[in-house]
């Protein structure tokens, strides 16, 4: 079966705001249904490379990143996306690693070597906190992600609390299961199986503060990210959750 849900070119640079990019990666088997993957990066204001999600290690990426600056942040945003952080690190000894609670637990009973420098938390370390927000989104003992907002951008990271696979890209069956799954474009949202994980009080809370951050876009891991009007979007996105409560 031909990839699916990949948005080629794979494996380089493509802009999204100053200082920001994506780079796409081939898919991988996630209990049997082909999910695409993405890395974002951010060049912070000291000129330093921080670099979310990576996505498969490539030495041809590595030169491509390499010629924006110094790589010097690697991190695993949430508990299924920390795979290819290893090899990142093997190849950058001198980048430091940041994983969101529960990556380490997951990766040692996979069985993956896994170098944790530091844990990301609810506020952004010094190393850049001129550039970004940042916060471990409430409500879930079994999910916690790391969210970002990068300041001069607006733009809002996130990894698998929305994902918004087009149907277009995906063969038929997988058509149906995303369309149940609530996370089809252009209706894409929290799949319904992990809104399950999520006290939907404190998951509120944590999308009312990403509201008032007022991004103007928003990157995703999985699927079609959204260019512009991402209050909105988060609104519609989240609209199962009281938004309005205090």
């Amino acid at each position: 079966m031909a990839a699916g849900g990949s948005y080629p070119p794979l494996f380089t640079l493509k802009p999204v705001a100053r200082e920001v990019w994506i780079v796409d990666g081939p898919e991988i088997d996630f209990y049997r249904m082909p999910f695409p993957t993405r890395m974002t990066v951010v060049r912070l204001s000291s000129g330093d490379l921080w670099l979310h999600s990576p996505i498969a290690f490539s030495g041809d990426l590595l030169l491509e990143l390499q010629e924006l600056g110094p790589i010097r942040h690697l991190v695993a945003p949430n508990w299924l996306h920390y795979a290819h952080l290893p090899d990142w690190a093997d190849a950058l000894p001198g980048a430091l690693t940041w994983v969101a609670p529960g990556v380490e637990a997951r990766a040692g009973g996979q069985g993956v070597r896994l170098r944790a420098d530091h844990l990301l938390g609810n506020a952004a370390p010094a190393a850049w906190a001129v550039d970004m927000e940042q916060m471990i989104v409430s409500g879930s003992r079994m999910h916690r992600e790391a969210v970002f907002f990068h300041k001069p951008s607006r733009t809002l990271i996130l990894t698998d609390l929305i994902e918004n696979f087009e149907a277009g890209k995906l063969p038929w069956h997988l058509r149906i299961v995303t369309r149940v799954a609530g996370n089809q474009h252009p209706d894409g949202s929290m799949p319904r199986d992990l809104r399950l994980t999520y006290d939907k009080t404190a998951l509120a809370a944590s999308v009312r503060r990403m509201i008032v951050w007022g991004p103007e876009r928003i990157l995703i891991a999985h699927g079609r990210w959204y260019r512009g009007r991402a209050v909105e979007e988060l609104r519609r996105a989240f609209r199962f959750l009281d938004l309005d409560g205090a």
